[in-house]
């Protein structure tokens, strides 16, 4: 018997996903969790009533979330991903022949635990133990802050600005990512609807901005977030995405990135440059 989930996306907007099956619905030490067969997405992963991922269309995050800072940096070895802990950008960055290192930091073991049982083609890496990765269980806070002068990327798959969440998104925080990275390292962190989270997105835009040399801004269309239209805030010390010139070959397949929506991602909709410039 079929049953619904619903996402409370603001007070007067609503996602459902008709489910079959709720393979998994528990609290952890952070948050409530819950992995379910939908009817058209395949296995969901809600965390605190929040979709967070699914089978059918998880390749457009990851991927953009991986691959767009990855190919802007010429040689990135060490990365760091803050957060991530269904696997899939961990599973995106051990595929760049370049990249030596992967560090995952996430705080909810749980989340690891039940993205290998129930969504393995996104945790791949971690299943598979590929050698380029360690996973941490731990505060990805209190980690960025001990870092220094260490990581060429970091990529913060962080979930929404609630719970667990919330101290990724202060000005500290920022300081303290800036401080992580080599000299020419880079940035990115997914900071939900330009649409919908207007607020949220010119705050940590004037965050990462005051931090770095350059604050970019790139969309990409995601069917189970809110509005579809999904944005990721970048923070780069030397490597400009709009003026970005393919520096190595792609050696490996994808399902929605491609060397011309590296570029095509960051111009703006005027809605979203005119408050980003107002800001």
């Amino acid at each position: 018997m079929s049953q619904w989930i619903t996402e409370n996306q603001s007070a007067h907007l609503r996602l459902s996903a008709e489910v079959d099956k709720v393979l998994f619905s528990g609290e952890s030490q952070f948050q409530k969790i819950e992995v379910a067969h939908s009817l058209e997405y395949g296995n969901m992963l809600v965390l605190d009533g929040v979709f967070q991922t699914s089978e059918k269309e998880e390749f457009v995050y990851h991927e953009m979330m991986s691959h767009v800072p990855l190919f802007l940096h010429p040689n990135p070895k060490n990365v760091l991903i803050i957060g991530g802990g269904d696997g899939g950008v961990a599973r995106e960055c051990v595929r760049h022949d370049c990249v030596e290192k992967v560090t995952m930091v996430e705080i909810d073991g749980k989340v690891v635990e039940l993205a290998k049982q129930y969504l393995p083609t996104i945790a791949d890496a971690m299943i598979r133990q590929d050698p380029k990765l360690t996973v941490k269980i731990g505060d990805g806070i209190g980690f960025m802050a001990q870092a220094d002068n260490e990581y060429d990327v970091i990529i913060v798959d962080c979930s929404d600005p609630i719970g667990p969440g919330e101290g990724l998104f202060t000005k500290e925080f920022y300081a303290n990512v800036h401080k992580a990275l080599k000299a020419d390292g880079l940035f990115v962190q997914q900071t939900e609807s330009p649409v919908m989270h207007k607020p949220l997105v010119e705050k940590v835009f004037g965050y990462v901005r005051d931090q770095f040399a350059m604050a970019r801004l790139y969309t990409a269309y995601i069917p189970i977030y809110p509005t579809g239209m999904h944005c990721f805030t970048m923070g780069t010390k030397t490597y400009d995405p709009l003026t970005f010139v393919p520096n190595r070959e792609r050696t490996f397949t994808t399902k929605y990135y491609n060397e011309k929506i590296q570029t095509a991602a960051f111009p703006l909709p005027k809605f979203v440059k005119e408050y980003l410039l107002n800001k």
